[in-house]
């Protein structure tokens, strides 16, 4: 088959984004018949079709997801084309243990235990929540970075409910969303010729044909080390519940500053409380990179977060050496996730600010994880590849 044959077989934009905002405007006038349904904005994002809506004068999200897969996979054609995508979506939708349903019911676990997001209704594969103002975590470092210690140290407390031991018992099993594991993505991904052939694509669309090929070829070392250090996705000891998709932006404090926060978009899944940190951490800096808020901040941020790790790194050498081994291999695991799903988005996809400011940084994303990754897997003692890790964030977000 040839590339332009290939190509004419992929879903389109225009296809799946249409389907996908029939289906929200069909799902709430089923679930609220008697009101009048208004789309309004659509939110950029490669995993799910977001949408703003009003149903009479009440405002919403809606999120439509299409076979629990990336909108970067689907335009790929990873599922066949539009007509096979749309008769699986047809079966996909009936499943209750499909993603939204899953997210859904997480959402309702999560409510009496920490501030989450309120379902609105659930109905054709559409995920309804009621939204939540205020500003985002990453806003407030921003604005305080010199708080930023204590406002991660707030996030962490307020998920303790799910970091004790045995807080996985509390959540029905089959509510887990697993997709959201950190190596799980990454084994997914560059496992074997077929993750080999996506790195050798990265940036194809999105970058200068040399940029995008010394883009391929970094991702390319990195991710060999990083499968070599294969690092662990359970923690020892009792399992507890990690909050899975733990990003600045779905961290919002209604109150403002010195409020409680709530959390949006859970991917609660079976693993140890590193997965949250590694995340969270990974996004932090990332945005750092993609914002640029002048050095002054960056640095305040970075011995923030460096304090932050220090409050919840085991005391003891023999196990501390170990967990931050652990840290920065799910951290830098979560770094080429995303920046990898960004390079490879068709350019028909509209995306976030954030990851368009990281395609265009995607040298400086690069430069970071290939330093850092060759440091740890040299062997080298964990906080000295840490302390290279915090100077090299500073330097190319500067």
């Amino acid at each position: 088959m040839s590339l332009t044959t290939e190509m004419a077989t992929r879903p389109t934009t225009g296809e799946v984004f249409g389907y996908a905002s029939q289906q929200i405007h069909q799902a709430a006038s089923e679930l609220w018949p008697d009101a009048a349904v208004r789309l309004g904005a659509h939110v950029p994002s490669v995993t799910g079709y977001v949408h703003h809506l009003t149903v009479g004068d009440r405002p919403l999200f809606a999120k439509h997801s299409m076979l629990g897969a990336s909108l970067v996979s689907i335009l790929r054609g990873a599922h066949g084309d539009w007509p096979a995508v749309e008769a699986l979506q047809g079966q996909y939708v009936e499943n209750p243990a499909s993603l939204l349903a899953r997210e859904a019911a997480q959402l309702g676990f999560l409510g009496p235990r920490l501030g989450a997001a309120r379902t609105a209704g659930l109905s054709r594969g559409v995920l309804f929540t009621t939204p939540v103002t205020g500003p985002s975590l990453l806003e407030l470092l921003l604005a305080q970075p010199a708080s930023t210690a204590d406002l991660l140290g707030g996030v962490w407390a307020a998920l303790e409910a799910l970091h004790r031991p045995g807080a996985a018992a509390d959540l029905m099993t089959d509510a887990v969303i697993g997709e959201r594991s950190i190596s799980g993505t990454f084994r997914r991904k560059f496992n074997g010729i077929s993750g080999s052939v996506y790195i050798d694509h990265l940036g194809a669309d999105r970058l200068p044909a040399d940029v995008a090929a010394n883009v391929a070829a970094v991702y390319k070392q990195v991710v060999a080390r990083l499968l070599r250090l294969g690092a662990r996705t359970m923690p020892s000891g009792p399992p507890s519940l990690s909050y899975g998709d733990l990003k600045p932006e779905h961290v919002l404090y209604p109150g403002g500053v010195g409020g409680r926060p709530t959390f949006l978009d859970p991917g609660l899944l079976t693993a140890g409380p590193i997965v949250d940190a590694a995340k969270l951490i990974s996004r932090i800096f990332l945005g750092l990179i993609a914002i640029r808020p002048g050095r002054k901040t960056i640095k305040a941020v970075a011995e923030g977060v460096n304090a932050f790790a220090e409050t919840i790194t085991p005391p003891r050498a023999i196990t501390a050496d170990p967990w931050m081994r652990e840290l920065m291999a799910f951290w830098l695991m979560d770094t080429v996730n995303i920046t990898t799903t960004y390079l490879s988005a068709p350019t028909t996809l509209p995306l976030p600010s954030q990851g368009l400011a990281l395609i265009e940084s995607a040298g400086h994303v690069c430069a970071v994880t290939e330093r850092v990754s060759w440091a740890l897997s040299c062997g080298r003692k964990p906080q000295a590849v840490w302390d290279l890790a915090l100077r090299q964030v500073i330097e190319v977000a500067s």
